[in-house]
């Protein structure tokens, strides 16, 4: 593959019911999913950010975490305790604030129970998050994915079809970009766009005088934009809030969108958003 290729295109939907999903998928307008193919990286996090910053703006989101072995979301939402009701056999998604949530989190009788599925089980689950639930008219629907490139990523890519987008996440040191751009290489293989790349953890704000100091090396973010010559959505500093409203249950954006990384996250919003769905 040629260092600067551009994604986007069709990407097979497989032997699964094209026409269900896409009378499911019929009254989403934009669907992100937030990708890596490392770990660690704090793709959840940007994810469930990500998502309320767009409610926050006006837009009606659904949240769909399909990390089916570590699911976070509901833990980062304060919604463990949450269950999804049932209306002629379809599930509701469970509700914070102005954003519609769905996770397999909700689904198990012990946070602490073990997962363990092999891909076809997988597959089929991921598929009933789409066709099986009431999702409704959306202006967006964020996917957390797990980090890699295996069952979860291409089943979710492939039902979404050609009208999703990713994005990717990454952190700023070189060790983590060598695992990252194999998910962008996943994308242009599948021919699904590529919205951008995040550089998460990209330096520390301070929380009292608000600069932003490197203390990891930096410019993975940057050297993997310009490589696949995609866009650099932004670089989220790191901020102590985010661990302590991530362990809350509380947006980080949701409280503290005036800080650094606050105003990072913001911008990224504006990018992604750019006028492509109507409030």
């Amino acid at each position: 593959m040629a260092d600067k290729e551009k994604c986007g295109g069709n990407p097979s939907a497989g032997g699964l019911d094209a026409v269900i999903v896409k009378n499911s998928l019929a009254k989403i307008k934009n669907k992100l999913v937030v990708m890596s193919g490392k770990g660690g990286v704090g793709k959840s996090t940007v994810a469930v950010n990500l998502a309320m910053a767009l409610a926050m703006e006006g837009y009606s989101v659904g949240l769909l975490d399909i990390d089916l072995h570590g699911p976070s979301v509901p833990k980062m939402l304060k919604l463990e305790d949450e269950a999804p009701e049932a209306e002629n056999d379809r599930m509701i998604p469970v509700s914070f604030g102005g954003l519609k949530v769905m996770s397999v989190g909700f689904l198990l009788r012990d946070p602490d129970e073990a997962v363990i599925w092999r891909g076809p089980m997988k597959m089929g689950v991921i598929k009933q998050f789409i066709t099986d639930v009431t999702w409704g008219e959306l202006d967006y629907l964020v996917v957390d994915a797990p980090p890699g490139t295996g069952d979860e990523p291409l089943t979710i890519c492939q039902l979404l079809g050609p009208e999703a987008g990713a994005v990717i996440v990454t952190t700023p040191q070189q060790v983590a970009a060598v695992d990252v751009a194999k998910s962008i290489n996943f994308c242009c293989q599948l021919e699904m766009p590529v919205v951008g790349v995040i550089e998460n953890m990209s330096g520390f704000a301070c929380p009292h005088c608000g600069k932003v100091t490197d203390i990891f090396s930096s410019g993975a973010g940057e050297a993997l934009a310009r490589k696949f010559g995609v866009e650099l959505l932004g670089k989220i500093p790191i901020d102590p809030a985010i661990c302590r409203d991530g362990d809350e249950g509380t947006p980080f954006i949701h409280h503290d969108a005036r800080t650094a990384t606050g105003r990072a996250f913001a911008a990224i919003v504006r990018k992604i958003s750019g006028g492509s769905a109507s409030k």
